[in-house]
């Protein structure tokens, strides 16, 4: 038996994925003409009580996008050290928004309110003005830990009061919700910014929605265009992401169980020194011996997983890991390594 838990991101598309793509309408979306691209992007902006949405490519680019939106040259934005945004954007937003980054060291990767506010620089000429805060929800690198509302709520009344904007990368924003039970529409109240991924645990080929009020997303549109993602007849990738918001969502719930599963078998086995809380769909865990081993034992078993440490490992869960591959991962699990 071989299950891929490297990533959500290797999920292929359903066969009621693959029938919606076939039969979408489509067009040219730089002209504005593809409806599917535009139904999509009504969809999620209705969907998080947003003005409106733009399509593009990978979440990377909508975050890209939403801080050169929303910052101007040397400016600064705050987000937390493990934050994807810094660590995995190829250092984009200095290349592309020539912004600096003031790292905070939050709880999972999760910061507060009153950690913010002693970052935000005063206006003087030797500091980079600050402009923007980034959230990331679920945190990959904090093991799938979430933000709930009542934990963004003091962070967007202290960004109100100082005139900065606020990001969200909700990169696996509907796990997030999954877990805490909040309204993905809510989100709109506190948020200048949203970038909605489709292509992790909904299963999407492609993409993702940068969701604002319809002058950023004007904007957004143009510095799309520049960034390359300016796309055609995407109606056929978003209606995929279509299918995935109609029937995937609620199905999220499953990948956690799984996901709790595999860290219960985790805790107590003598090759694991630490399991962080499963929250969501992720599973990061320590080993005793070196990462790279472990996995390498773990795929002659025809388990494939990633390392994100010397002696960290990741799970991740997803909609093509069914229940018996976790039986059988759990089996695996209790061997030694």
């Amino acid at each position: 038996m071989t299950v891929d838990l490297r990533s959500d991101t290797v999920t292929k598309p359903t066969p009621g994925m693959l029938e919606a793509m076939w039969g979408a309408k489509v067009g040219d979306d730089v002209f504005g003409e593809d409806e599917t691209v535009n139904a999509l992007e009504e969809k999620a902006a209705k969907l998080f009580g947003m003005e409106a949405g733009l399509f593009c490519p990978s979440g990377t680019m909508t975050n890209q996008v939403a801080i050169k939106c929303f910052t101007q040259p040397l400016d600064e934005l705050i987000a937390d050290q493990a934050s994807h945004v810094y660590r995995y954007e190829g250092g984009g937003i200095a290349f592309n928004s020539a912004v600096s980054t003031r790292l905070l060291n939050g709880d999972r990767g999760r910061i507060t309110a009153e950690m913010i506010a002693p970052e935000i620089n005063a206006e003087n000429v030797h500091y980079p003005r600050t402009s923007l805060v980034v959230l990331e929800n679920t945190v990959n690198k904090g093991g799938g830990s979430c933000y709930k509302l009542d934990d963004i709520k003091p962070i967007a009344a202290l960004c109100k009061q100082k005139g900065l904007k606020l990001h969200l990368d909700g990169a696996r924003i509907f796990n997030a919700l999954a877990n805490t039970g909040d309204g993905a529409a809510d989100y709109g109240k506190y948020f200048d910014g949203i970038s909605v991924c489709l292509s992790k645990g909904l299963g999407a080929p492609v993409g993702s929605v940068l969701l604002a009020d319809k002058e950023t997303i004007k904007y957004a549109r143009r510095v799309r265009k520049v960034l390359g993602g300016g796309m055609r007849q995407a109606g056929f990738l978003a209606a995929a992401g279509i299918y995935a918001l109609d029937h995937h969502v609620e199905r999220l719930k499953i990948d956690h169980a799984h996901a709790q599963i595999l860290a219960d078998a985790l805790n107590g086995q003598s090759w694991v020194s630490y399991v962080m809380p499963a929250d969501t769909n992720i599973v990061l865990f320590d080993t005793v011996a070196p990462a790279i081993e472990v996995l390498q034992k773990l795929l002659s078993k025809g388990i494939r997983a990633n390392s994100t440490d010397t002696h960290r490992i990741r799970f991740v869960t997803h909609l093509d890991v069914h229940p018996r591959q976790v039986e059988y991962i759990v089996e695996v699990l209790g061997q030694e390594f």
